[in-house]
């Protein structure tokens, strides 16, 4: 498929499908592991800049990590470096990244709504107290 087929070409869409491999004979496995860092924080940051249509309010992602693309488990996108650091930790010749990019759209708050969670936490602690 070319670039230019908007027929077939989804724009709402993006994807990162990769297996990381962390053995190299040159390079050393501390390198590598930031290599894969790098990438998938570049591939969030080039898709974040994308155009968004007018419905969207902002990017989601879905993400899958795992040994193999078989065993990925779906995971939140803030655990992406905690995932990698574990597979770091158990000395893991590869890994799996699935990330993709879906249009996000922001709920609108209710009247039941409206205390913010961080006053509730501050009540709860007696903050303010004498």
């Amino acid at each position: 498929m070319m670039r230019g087929d908007c027929s077939t070409h989804n724009p709402f869409e993006g994807t990162m499908k990769k297996t990381f491999e962390l053995t190299h004979p040159k390079i050393k496995y501390a390198r590598l592991v930031e290599a894969a860092k790098h990438d998938v924080r570049k591939y969030l940051k080039r898709e974040r800049r994308r155009e968004l249509p007018d419905e969207v309010d902002f990017w989601d992602f879905d993400c899958k990590f795992g040994d193999t693309e078989a065993d990925a488990k779906g995971i939140h996108l803030s655990e992406i470096n905690k995932c990698i650091d574990a597979a770091e930790a158990k000395n893991s010749t590869s890994f799996y990244v699935e990330i993709l990019a879906k249009p996000g759209h922001r709920s609108k708050k209710t009247d039941g709504d409206a205390a913010p969670e961080a006053l509730k936490k501050i009540e709860l602690h007696g903050f303010g107290e004498s």
